[in-house]
């Protein structure tokens, strides 16, 4: 069973910076993407980051500039460099695999950010 798991969640303070990593435990079928979702308390999972296998990316608007997402498609791996970070970055990271047979999330990592 395909299984993402994260790492490099932690606490941090305000302006300081973290990388996420994230890695498939098994070779993902016709790999068309990956990504960073999160999820604050209460609330749905938005997108933070995304980049398919010919290196195009996107990412939300409240990350531009200070986020870049780079991935391994070889190794089905996705990596999160986070900057600047803010007190609202605070949150459960999630990343996932997307491909031909279907998506697969991780359990999440959480980032804090204090002042």
């Amino acid at each position: 069973q395909v299984q993402p798991v994260e790492s490099g969640g932690g606490l941090v303070k305000a302006g300081e910076s973290l990388k996420l990593s994230c890695a498939s435990s098994q070779k993902i079928f016709k790999l068309k993407a990956m990504g960073w979702y999160r999820q604050f308390p209460g609330e749905q999972r938005e997108l933070v980051a995304r980049i398919t296998t010919d290196g195009t990316t996107n990412y939300a608007d409240s990350v531009k500039g200070r986020f870049t997402i780079s991935g391994d498609n070889a190794k089905n791996t996705v990596y999160l460099q986070m900057n600047s970070l803010k007190l609202e970055d605070t949150g459960v990271y999630h990343c996932y695999f997307w491909g031909l047979l279907g998506e697969y999330w991780g359990q999440g990592t959480q980032v804090t950010i204090s002042s």
